[in-house]
């Protein structure tokens, strides 16, 4: 018997996902529960796991398409696994019963049967949608389809140690699908120079080094006026994180009246004490971010307006009495704001841990869909890119954002003499239907002296 899976509802009302690759293949023996892809969200990398025991039959997308909720995604053959699934709670149908799956009565009392729907997935779909595919054409043309999300945080370094001068480089940048061809080509990703000035590893770059792509990387300078403009131009398509990103930030721009107030502060003390602690917490490394999250946090508690949104339903204000703090994370995919629950109750340690696994987990794609809503404030370290200030924008349905810029050594006065000190620059954007500017300004003042005088929060804990 074959059973359609259908792509279920990942959370969050997302209507679709982009496959990034089969972890089976046609005619595979796959087991209840065993994983049978990863798709990408506007929120995260998914592994989507197989309600049914039995053979693969048909895989309905390859890598690279994308795939709306209520789709088929791979049909199985269940009567493969049926002589031994009696013992498994399946019925011996290869299905999973009660937590696992709900899957429709059989043929005799529906003519289709509704799609399976895995618990943790949201709620089972009416009715399939048609599925969407990448034209042809947009992947000749492009050649770098793949270049979708470009605009990452700085990449961790990393050691090539097969090099003579066992140099410090930057971690290569490309996407997942082209990573994969880098794996089945058998070439290292790690050692392709880019063609490109963006500093993105394309399709060509893997299958030039591979010997299939003709021309060497060096030889495909363009001469502009020998071709036509539109061979000189790509078209990156806009979807999963870099879309939502966008549409969200259109949202926040066009429907909250940005206001922007700045503040330069001797973080001297600050720098200072966490080179005392370093090393005395375990295993998270207190930084300036922890610093500041803290400062953060202590001063919401005197200013509720900033820990707040605007009720469009209803015209009112909603103070919120916690702190889900969000935290700007520039990713390979685009831009995400994961969030720590009641970071306000948290100790500067505890908060320098849940900022260490919540920027690796969204680095990585892990970032679950719970993580990444329900922030009543924001924080983005625009410092880490070496700019010292800049007018965020509002992560919608809040009413602040704070970003914090570059720690820079500056001449300064400090008790009536210029002397070198650790200068940093906050920018605050607020909601003015919120927030007024003696309140915004308030706020900022008061995070501003809790990093130039770190011992100020004990007045506050």
């Amino acid at each position: 018997m074959s059973e359609d899976f259908r792509l279920p509802d990942l959370g969050e009302g997302l209507p679709e996902a982009e496959i990034v690759q089969w972890h089976v293949a046609e005619g595979d023996t796959v087991s209840l529960n065993q994983t049978l892809a990863e798709v990408e969200t506007a929120k995260a990398v998914v592994e989507i796991p197989s309600p049914f025991a039995g053979v693969v039959r048909t895989l309905h997308a390859a890598p690279g398409d994308v795939v709306d909720v209520g789709a088929v995604l791979v049909s199985v053959d269940t009567a493969a696994a049926s002589g031994d699934a009696g013992g498994d709670g399946t019925g011996g149908t290869g299905r999973v019963e009660g937590d696992a799956v709900e899957v429709a009565a059989t043929a005799e009392a529906e003519e289709e049967p509704a799609p399976a729907n895995l618990v943790g997935y949201g709620a089972a779909v009416g009715t399939p949608a048609r599925r969407r595919r990448r034209r042809a054409a947009a992947r000749e043309s492009s050649a770098g389809a793949d270049t979708a999300i470009l605009e990452a945080a700085p990449h961790d370094a990393i050691r090539l140690t097969d090099t003579a001068a066992d140099t410090l480089a930057e971690r290569p940048r490309s996407t997942p699908p082209v990573r994969k061809l880098a794996k089945d080509l058998g070439v290292d990703i790690a050692l392709i120079t880019p063609a490109g000035l963006d500093g993105l590893i394309t399709r060509r770059d893997v299958e030039d080094v591979a010997g299939r792509g003709g021309r060497p990387a060096a030889s495909r300078e363009r001469a502009p006026s020998q071709e036509p403009a539109g061979e000189r131009e790509t078209r990156v398509p806009v979807r999963g994180v870099r879309r939502r990103t966008a549409e969200a930030m259109v949202a926040s721009a066009f429907t909250a009246p940005h206001a922007t107030t700045f503040l330069t502060v001797d973080a001297t003390e600050t720098m200072e004490f966490i080179a005392r602690v370093r090393g005395d917490v375990a295993p998270a490394r207190i930084g300036v971010l922890a610093a500041a999250a803290k400062a953060v946090c202590l001063s919401l508690r005197r200013h509720p307006s900033l820990n707040a949104r605007w009720d469009e339903q209803t015209d009112e204000i909603v103070e919120f009495g916690y702190v889900n703090l969000g935290i700007a994370a520039a990713t390979p995919r685009g831009l995400l704001v994961p969030r720590i629950a009641d970071a306000d109750a948290m100790t500067l340690a505890e908060l320098a841990s849940e900022l260490s696994g919540l920027t690796e987990r969204a680095r990585a794609g892990r970032s679950t869909p719970a993580e990444l809503t329900g922030s009543t404030f924001s924080i983005t370290n625009v410092g880490v890119f070496g700019v010292d200030a800049g007018t965020p924008i509002l992560n919608p349905g809040e009413a602040g954002i704070l970003a914090l810029g570059a720690v820079r050594r500056m001449p300064w006065e400090h008790e009536g003499a210029i002397a070198l000190r650790s200068v940093v620059t906050l920018s605050l954007s607020f909601d003015h239907r919120v927030v007024d500017g003696e309140q915004a300004a308030s706020f900022l003042r008061d995070v501003g002296a809790l990093l130039a005088d770190p011992a100020r929060a004990m007045l506050l804990a």
